[in-house]
C-alpha cells in the first residue's frame, strides 16, 4: 500500500527555493517515459490532435514501463531528486481536460519518487519543444500562441496542482520545458515578442498553481528560460538574452527556482578548456538569474552528443567525459546549484531489473557529489543473468535490438541468438551496425544464429533482428556475446522500431526461470496481487499469477 508522506507538511512550513535546491543532493531525468509520445495527426487545431494516446505511451520509446524499484534503486545510490518529465496533450481533450487514467498514472510515478523521501520536480515537457515533420507542439513562445492556448495551459496546471496540492515541499512544479518560438529557434529567439510570451506563461503556471490554495501557496515552482538555454558563449551577443529577459513571476517570495540545460561539446575542446567554460557558465547564470532573486536548477545536463548511438563520449573519450562530469559536480554543488543528469546511468531493460548501464558514469558522478571516499550501491546487468521474450514484428523491415552499444573485435568474437524453433525461410535476417553508418546483414535460418564480431567491421554500434515480412513473431530463449577470453556476457534486446517485446523472463543463478513481466499494453509487465508492478529480486519470495516465487 502506497504511503503519502506527502502530505505530512503545511504550507506554512515549506522551505525557501533556496534551500530546497540546497537539500535535494544529486539530481536524475526518469528520460524518455513519461513524456514519451507519439503524434499521427499534427494539426494542433484539429480536435483529433489532442488525446492521441493512452497509457502506452509510456513505452512508446522503448522503455519499460516504470517500477517503484527502479526510484528505491536510486535513492540507495545516492541521488536526492528525480525530475519526472511529463507530456500532457497526447492524454487531455481539446478543452485542455487531462485523462483521470494517466493523471493516476503521473500520480503512481511521483509518489514512487516521494516514498523513498526523494525531491521530486514534475513538469508539461514535450507540450512544448521544436516543430518537425512527425510533430507539432502547442506551447510556443510566442504572442498569438499564448493568447489562444493561455486558458488550457491555465486548466493544465490547475488540474495538476488540485491533484497533488496535498504534497509537502518535496515536490516542484516545473512550468515547462524547452519552450521555442513559433520559428523553433534555438539559443536565443528571433523577436523581443517572443521572451515577453515566456514571461506570459511563466505568470499564467505561477497564479494557477497559487490559486489552488492549500500547500501549493507556497510550493517551490520552477520557470525555464527561453530553450533552457544557460546563455554561456561568445559567438552572439544575444545568447544572454534568454537570462536577461526572463522575470522572476514573483520576486518577492523566496519559492521560485529558475532551470537551465546544458550540454556542453567536449569533443573539439581541451579538457582546460571545458572547465573554464564551466565556470564561466556558473558565473553567468550567477549574474544573471540568481541575482533575480531564486536559485537555478540544472534541469538536464550531459555531453553535446548525447543521442549519437555507440559514439556518445561515454563511448568514445570516457576518461575526459568522466573529467568533465565530476568538476561540473562538483563546481555546481559549490555554488549552490542542484543537477539533473540526463536520463542515462539506468536504461531500457536495465531499468527492470532494476540495473545501472552505466555504473561507472553514476559512481563517478555520485563520488564527485558525496566525496571520493563515497561507496555507492549501484547493481548491474551482471548481476542478473540471461533473459527470454517474445519479439512481435508489425511492420516489414522492422528491427529489434539485439546488442545496442559499443563492441569490436579487440574483446569480442560474436553475437549468439537462440530462438525456440528455426525461423521460416527468408523472414529473417541479422542487420549490424558499424563505422559510419555501415550496415551488414546476415540471413537466418536456423534456431541458432551467430554474427561474428570481425575486425574490418571496426566499431560494431548494434546488430538487430530484422524482419523481412509484414509481420512476424520470434520467440527469443537468449541473446549472449561470446569474448576472446572465453567467458559470455548476456545482451538485452529493445525496441529500435516497428516491433513490441512481451513475455520477458529472467533465468535466475539457480536456473529457474523468473518472469519479470508478461504483456500488457504491448509492452510485457506484472503486477503484485494489488496491481502494482514487481521486479524480480534477486533473492527472495515474489508474487506471479497469485503463487509465491522463490528466486534463490
Amino acid at each position: 500500500m502506497l504511503l503519502l508522506s506527502s502530505v505530512q507538511a503545511g504550507a506554512q512550513d515549506f522551505e525557501t527555493a533556496t534551500d530546497a535546491v540546497k537539500n535535494m543532493g544529486l539530481g536524475w531525468n526518469l528520460g524518455n517515459t513519461l513524456e514519451a509520445n507519439s503524434q499521427t495527426v499534427t494539426d494542433v487545431t484539429n480536435a483529433s490532435y489532442w488525446g492521441q494516446q493512452g497509457l502506452e505511451s509510456e513505452t512508446c520509446w522503448g522503455q519499460y514501463e516504470t517500477k517503484a524499484e527502479l526510484l528505491k534503486m536510486m535513492k540507495d545510490a545516492g541521488f536526492g531528486a528525480i525530475r519526472v518529465p511529463v507530456t500532457w496533450y497526447n492524454h487531455m481533450d481539446k478543452d485542455g481536460n487531462v485523462n483521470a487514467e494517466w493523471m493516476a498514472r503521473v500520480k503512481e510515478v511521483v509518489d514512487y519518487v516521494i516514498n523513498q523521501g526523494m525531491y521530486c520536480i514534475l513538469n508539461v515537457h514535450h507540450d512544448t519543444g521544436a516543430d518537425g515533420d512527425g510533430f507539432k507542439s502547442w506551447i510556443k513562445a510566442d504572442a498569438t500562441n499564448y493568447t489562444t492556448n493561455k486558458a488550457r495551459y491555465e486548466k493544465l496546471w490547475t488540474q495538476i496542482a488540485e491533484a497533488f496540492k496535498s504534497y509537502d515541499q518535496k515536490l516542484l512544479f516545473e512550468g515547462y520545458n524547452e519552450m521555442l518560438d513559433a520559428n523553433s529557434q534555438w539559443n536565443f529567439a528571433k523577436t523581443s515578442t517572443a521572451y515577453d510570451a515566456i514571461n506570459n506563461y511563466a505568470n499564467s503556471f505561477v497564479s494557477a498553481v497559487r490559486a489552488t490554495g492549500g500547500n501549493n501557496a507556497q510550493r517551490n515552482l520552477i520557470v525555464t528560460t527561453y530553450c533552457a538555454a544557460n546563455g554561456y558563449g561568445t559567438w552572439s551577443t544575444q545568447l544572454k538574452d534568454p537570462l536577461t529577459k526572463l522575470n522572476n513571476p514573483e520576486s518577492t517570495s523566496n519559492h521560485i527556482a529558475f532551470e537551465v540545460h546544458a550540454y556542453p561539446n567536449i569533443q573539439d575542446s581541451s579538457i582546460e578548456t571545458v572547465k573554464a567554460d564551466v565556470d564561466g557558465m556558473i558565473a553567468l547564470l550567477k549574474e544573471q538569474l540568481v541575482s533575480k532573486g531564486g536559485p537555478v536548477i540544472i534541469g538536464e545536463w550531459g555531453t553535446s552528443n548525447v543521442d549519437k548511438a555507440g559514439a556518445t563520449d561515454y563511448d568514445v573519450r570516457k576518461d575526459k567525459m568522466f573529467e568533465f562530469a565530476t568538476y561540473f559536480v562538483q563546481k555546481c554543488k559549490e555554488n549552490n546549484i542542484a543537477t539533473f543528469y540526463w536520463m542515462g546511468l539506468t536504461d531500457g531493460l536495465s531499468r527492470f531489473f532494476p540495473a545501472f548501464s552505466q555504473s561507472d558514469l553514476a559512481k563517478t558522478i555520485l563520488q564527485a557529489y558525496h566525496g571520493s571516499d563515497y561507496n555507492p550501491t549501484l547493481p548491474e546487468r551482471s548481476d542478473y543473468g540471461s533473459i527470454s521474450c517474445t519479439a512481435n514484428f508489425n511492420q516489414q523491415y522492422s528491427e529489434l535490438y539485439l546488442f545496442k552499444g559499443s563492441i569490436t573485435s579487440s574483446d569480442y568474437i560474436r553475437l549468439k541468438l537462440e530462438l525456440e524453433e528455426a525461423p521460416a525461410s527468408g523472414a529473417f535476417q541479422l542487420k549490424a551496425y558499424y563505422g559510419n553508418n555501415q550496415t551488414a546483414v546476415k540471413s537466418i535460418s536456423s534456431a541458432s544464429s551467430f554474427y561474428s564480431i570481425t575486425a574490418d567491421l571496426g566499431t560494431v554500434t548494434g546488430i538487430t533482428l530484422q524482419c523481412l515480412k509484414s509481420t512476424g513473431t520470434a520467440k527469443i530463449k537468449s541473446i549472449m556475446l561470446q569474448k576472446k577470453s572465453g567467458s559470455t556476457d548476456p545482451s538485452d534486446p529493445s525496441v529500435f522500431w516497428g516491433c513490441t517485446v512481451s513475455d520477458i523472463k529472467l533465468a535466475s543463478t539457480s536456473g529457474i526461470s523468473s518472469t519479470v513481466m508478461d504483456e500488457k499494453q504491448n509492452n510485457g509487465l506484472i503486477f503484485d496481487l494489488n496491481g502494482r508492478q514487481l521486479s524480480v529480486p534477486k533473492k527472495g519470495v515474489y508474487i506471479r499469477n497469485g503463487k509465491k516465487y522463490v528466486n534463490k
